[in-house]
């Protein structure tokens, strides 16, 4: 009975999906078409591997160009070129430009079927001096560029073993070479993706050092408040107790008054020295609850007396987010607010969260004024939503939309990654451990 009559919502599910992908599918075909190299250098951004969008673009050009001329071979050694030779070139093709209209990640098993499977149609039909099997070398070093070793190593095999097997048919002439090429292929991605990961060990190192400066400065600030606090109210205390004893005694009313208008002055000093110095202080942690999703219709309401117009719905169960995405969905809706507030005044938001069985969607858009000049968004505000979603296994975008701005974030519900945060967390702190073995402390 469960299966009866959950087969009619899922289905009804699948085929919403399918036409909201159709939909952003046609928006970016549109947007692609208007201004390709915009929506190209988005979609690099958006991959997360921190590769300039040069870099990229060199290695399209190159798969472009080798598939392209293996075409021309198999043109003119006489094949017909609406067979094999054509079908593999589109394939070879849907690596490139069609992921960016399509919104499809760079994955790394599936560009590399799709490569076997052009250059498997390319070699069918052999020609002197092929240039196909140099598309394997090209894309065998993007994949050990973006993936882990091990996935890295099983697909150059794989693409070693479709080498040697048309060059057992005789398809191929120099396959040790070919060999060599993929195996080269292969260390070069190596050395791009090990430096990648470097480069985000340095990042991890510099916070950790950002965060020990501050603290540092936190303890010298503190420091200094009590020196300040000390000092000052020693003083005073002395000030006062002499025009006490100098009224109660002597009954001179001027040394009193003397002796009070040191301690105004003292006090008045103190003060203003206190005011600078807190002034630099930020609290490390906050002691109260974290937000969450549940606390993101206080913050709309917020934003309504304040004179925002947003037009808010959320659809879902909401027992099923887990506080972590639930904090990320709230800082999304405050941040994006917030934004429209300075950069769109008098403009309508428009608030969307859905919570779906497998993921959460949430889209925050606001028009814009005629003539308004739309923010590029490579704001620090932008920046820190994409990293609330990155540790999520999320994807994150923001930029113009027609008429106004569109923030759009996609989080799985469960709001796993593939390197869990724990992990992150146990290597900065063993980051910080090791550094704190190096450094000696400071006594108080």
């Amino acid at each position: 009975m469960n299966v009866t009559s959950a087969t009619p919502e899922a289905v009804g599910q699948a085929l919403q999906e399918l036409r909201e992908w159709l939909h952003e599918a046609g928006v970016r075909s549109r947007r692609f078409v208007r201004n390709p190299v915009r929506e190209y250098r988005r979609w690099v951004e958006e991959s997360g591997f921190d590769y300039p969008v040069s870099m990229v673009v060199l290695v399209d050009v190159v798969l472009y160009t080798f598939s392209t001329i293996a075409f021309a071979q198999r043109v003119a050694a006489g094949y017909f070129p609406g067979s094999l030779a054509l079908a593999a070139l589109l394939i070879v093709y849907l690596t490139g430009p069609p992921c960016v209209v399509f919104n499809l990640p760079p994955r790394p098993v599936l560009l590399a079927s799709l490569t076997m499977a052009g250059v498997a149609l390319f070699l069918m039909q052999p020609v002197p001096l092929d240039v196909a099997p140099l598309i394997l070398i090209v894309v065998t070093g993007e994949v050990a560029a973006i993936t882990r070793t091990s996935v890295s190593t099983i697909i150059g095999l794989g693409m070693v073993a479709e080498i040697m097997f048309f060059g057992y048919v005789g398809h191929i002439d120099g396959l040790t070479w070919f060999t060599l090429g993929i195996l080269f292929g292969w260390f070069t991605g190596q050395l791009l993706n090990y430096q990648r990961r470097y480069l985000y060990q340095e990042r991890d190192y510099q916070e950790v050092r950002a965060l020990q400066a501050a603290d540092e400065e936190r303890r010298r600030i503190a420091r200094e408040v009590h020196d300040v606090i000390a000092h000052s109210l020693s003083i005073t205390l002395l000030h006062v107790t002499a025009a006490r004893h100098a009224l109660q005694t002597d009954r001179d009313v001027d040394e009193a008054v003397d002796a009070l208008a040191d301690a105004e002055r003292l006090g008045r000093q103190a003060m203003a020295d206190i005011r600078r110095t807190v002034g630099l202080l930020g609290a490390r942690s906050a002691t109260a609850p974290e937000p969450g999703l549940n606390d993101i219709d206080d913050l709309v309401s917020d934003f309504l007396r304040a004179g925002v117009e947003v037009d808010y719905r959320i659809e879902g169960d909401r027992s099923a987010v887990t506080a972590g995405v639930g904090l990320a969905l709230y800082r999304i809706c405050q941040e994006s607010l917030a934004n429209v507030a300075k950069h769109a005044p008098g403009e309508r938001a428009r608030l969307r969260i859905r919570l779906r069985p497998k993921y959460i969607d949430i889209t925050v858009t606001n028009t814009l004024a005629a003539g308004a000049n739309q923010r590029t968004g490579n704001g620090m505000g932008i920046s820190g939503m994409r990293q609330r979603v990155a540790p999520l296994a999320g994807r994150f975008t923001a930029g113009p939309d027609h008429d106004g701005w569109r923030v759009h974030a996609r989080i799985p519900m469960t709001g796993s990654a593939p390197c869990p945060v724990n992990a992150v967390e146990d290597h900065l702190q063993a980051i910080l451990d090791s550094m704190n073995h190096k450094t000696p402390q400071e006594g108080t």
